[in-house]
């Protein structure tokens, strides 16, 4: 099977628990289609570069898969039909890392200087 990153960005309007339950019932749906979760990680509510549907922020979420292009296809089609979803990306890769994105490093960075200053 094949190795997969896949990022989404959910509308801004939503609460995080309604990004972490999206971001479970998701994983469910790929589970059910034969693939396997590796990671999640929710990165929080971040700007944009540029407005998406006149947002300016949006939730921030990654997955690990390993699994079918089936299950992509079918998770990338999941993701057209909701309207909380405005962007994804599903990127193939070689390998699966299985440390801190460096998205979650930076604000692990950012809290630990926060401590000692």
């Amino acid at each position: 099977m094949a190795l997969y990153e896949h990022v989404l960005i959910a509308r801004p309007d939503i609460s995080p628990a309604q990004v972490e339950t999206l971001v479970e019932e998701l994983s469910a749906l790929l589970t059910k289609q034969g693939a396997s979760v590796g990671k999640t990680e929710y990165w929080g509510l971040r700007n944009l570069s540029y407005p998406i549907n006149k947002q300016r922020k949006g939730h921030y979420a990654l997955f690990n898969i390993d699994g079918p292009a089936e299950a992509i296809h079918e998770l990338e089609r999941q993701h057209r039909i909701s309207e909380d979803i405005m962007r994804y990306l599903t990127v193939r890769v070689d390998e699966l890392a299985s440390d801190p994105s460096p998205i979650l490093s930076r604000k692990d960075r950012g809290r630990r200087e926060d401590e000692r200053g």
